[in-house]
């Protein structure tokens, strides 16, 4: 919702009125919109434009390389025959102008009118209308102009900084029109400035596939997808429509339409360029953010034009305007294997017996489970951790516990369990982040460097030694004790109930049993305690009544080991030497 506002009549003249007053430097308002300040030599004039409620587009993309004007229309609506001629006026510099927007009536209309009295005064002027958006018809010239105008203002810009003349910046607009596909999904609707619904809804748990940027129709609503799922479906609609005798090089956007997160769109545009190479398509300077929006609208598009030898230096010709710069990068000599950092680093494997590579199996049963629990438990997780923390728990531990599990099933079968825990460990602490990460990470490690990898039998005992190595770790990092509301008032209950009946003989399953429910309880009790150490501490008083998150997912963890495998008796859960369900 657009809650910024005086009037909201005036909403346009005044967002406006901020934005030429933040980039005087380059541009100055005439009637109807802006013009940018001129360069040193006369060129054609690319004036584009339509409603506002769309920025970057359109004044946001006014200068050096991009366009030289912008009219600037009310919130989703046409710019006026005399706006769109006022500031083609402004911009002309006596090689001509050409008008570019989205086929849209009202703005066809009215940029037609306005052309019209430019030719009949003198003034050379040329019409380039986007087509880009695929779900709105058939007919390639009767579809809608969405964020492809982007990629016919860039093509424009250039062709016009370049000093090429009318006809020739009008053809090569006209080809890259013609060599743009879009596809865009809506999540939610957006809210025009003093309304209080939004101009359109999408329904609950759904997404509208080809919807347009201000609500109009779309092909269909449809389930919602993940993001491989999305990348999926809005590569494949476009790859359709290739154009006849397209080569494999494009240009790509990933667009987002105002309230779509960056980090989404960076998650998604990895699945669409890998969904793009597997079909072979080289990408050539991808742009993902927000290029052409439509006020707080929830949801994305994809852009791709076809590059030929005439489009593709255009694409990638450098660009400085207030929303939108491009600059060629100087060569760094980082190679590709370089950006990855230490995932693909090799470490040597030490030598391990057959009990510690049997052993490592366990381990890697468990550490898959331990990440299966923590994705069954994510949600509660974080609303435990939201109470008094910044609700990351679960997440983190989501996070923390797939890649060292991952770790631990790609490492090599010839590792032994004190080896692979470490190296699992690492991975934790490496992609998890935040405290949980750390302090998981290094007593996983620290598991593993209670276990000798060279030994020829294991035993219950050394399962409980490996867990007080493991609580010792936590309580040394951490610098928590009893009774702080952390972790430890579960690990520590559990580890002491372990070693007690590891010492007393009881059956190895058994006494994990009785651990896991002495954690169990001391987690449920966190509840009556003030958190002493951490991001809790500020917010102790919030925190009575809801237990622990850490101390949570540690009882949650030790009970789900606890468990048989699916189909599996309980005399599985115990080797030759007695190790218990670790």
């Amino acid at each position: 919702m657009t809650r910024l506002f005086d009037d909201p009549a005036n909403f346009a003249e005044d967002q406006l009125a901020g934005f030429l007053d933040l980039y005087a430097d380059r541009l100055r308002g005439v009637p109807g919109g802006v013009v940018a300040h001129r360069g040193e030599r006369p060129q054609v004039a690319v004036v584009i434009g339509g409603g506002s409620g769309h920025y970057p587009a359109f004044c946001g993309t006014v200068g050096p390389g991009m366009a030289d004007g912008a009219v600037v229309g009310n919130v989703f609506t046409s710019p006026s025959a005399t706006q769109v001629y006022s500031v083609a006026k402004a911009a002309d510099q006596g090689r001509g102008v050409i008008l570019s927007f989205g086929n849209y009536a009202g703005d066809v209309l009215n940029f037609r009118i306005a052309a019209e009295r430019l030719n009949a005064e003198g003034i050379d002027t040329r019409i380039v209308i986007v087509t880009d958006d695929v779900a709105s018809a058939e007919d390639e010239d009767k579809r809608r102009g969405i964020a492809g105008d982007f990629t016919v203002f860039k093509v424009m810009g250039a062709a016009a900084a370049e000093g090429l003349d009318l006809d020739e910046v009008e053809r090569l607009g006209r080809a890259a029109n013609a060599a743009t596909r879009s596809l865009g999904v809506a999540f939610s609707g957006c809210t025009l400035p003093g309304a209080g619904e939004p101009l359109f809804e999408v329904p609950e748990g759904h997404l509208g596939l080809g919807l347009g940027i201000h609500g109009e129709p779309g092909i269909e609503d449809v389930p919602m997808l993940k993001a491989h799922e999305l990348a999926a479906l809005l590569v494949e609609r476009i790859l359709q429509e290739t154009p006849a005798s397209a080569g494999r090089r494009v240009g790509a956007i990933l667009n987002g339409l105002g309230a779509t997160k960056y980090e989404e769109l960076f998650l998604l545009w990895g699945r669409v360029s890998a969904r793009l190479r597997e079909r072979g398509i080289e990408i050539v300077d991808p742009e993902v953010g927000e290029l052409v929006t439509s006020l707080d609208m929830g949801g994305c598009s994809l852009t791709l034009m076809w590059l030929d030898e005439e489009l593709e230096p255009r694409w990638r010709a450098d660009a400085y305007t207030p929303a939108y710069r491009k600059a060629r990068a100087p060569l760094s000599g980082l190679h590709a294997a370089d950006a990855i950092g230490g995932a693909a680093a090799v470490t040597e494997i030490p030598q391990a017996s057959s009990a510690a590579r049997e052993f490592a199996d366990r381990v890697r049963t468990v550490l898959a489970t331990i990440h299966r629990t923590m994705v069954d438990n994510e949600e509660e997780l974080g609303r435990i951790d939201a109470v008094a923390g910044d609700g990351d728990h679960g997440r983190g531990m989501v996070r923390g516990a797939r890649f060292a599990a991952e770790r631990a099933e790609q490492a090599s079968r010839e590792a032994g369990a004190g080896w692979l825990l470490r190296q699992a460990g690492q991975s934790w602490a490496e992609y998890a982040g935040g405290t949980s990460g750390v302090l998981w990470g290094a007593a996983l490690e620290a598991f593993g460097r209670s276990l000798d990898d060279a030994a020829e039998s294991y035993s219950a005992a050394d399962v409980a030694t490996g867990v007080r190595a493991f609580a010792d770790a936590i309580g040394d990092l951490g610098r928590a004790t009893p009774g702080d509301k952390t972790m430890l008032d579960a690990l520590l209950p559990f580890a002491d109930t372990l070693q007690r009946a590891t010492d007393s003989g009881v059956d190895p399953a058994e006494a994990w049993r009785s651990a896991a429910q002495a954690a169990t309880a001391a987690a449920e009790a966190t509840k009556d305690l003030r958190p002493k150490v951490g991001r809790a501490r500020p917010l102790a008083e919030r925190s009575l009544g809801t237990p622990d998150a850490g101390a949570t997912s540690l009882a949650l963890i030790v009970t789900a080991l606890a468990k048989p495998p699916h189909g599996q008796g309980q005399a599985h859960e115990q080797n030759r030497q007695g190790v218990t369900t670790v």
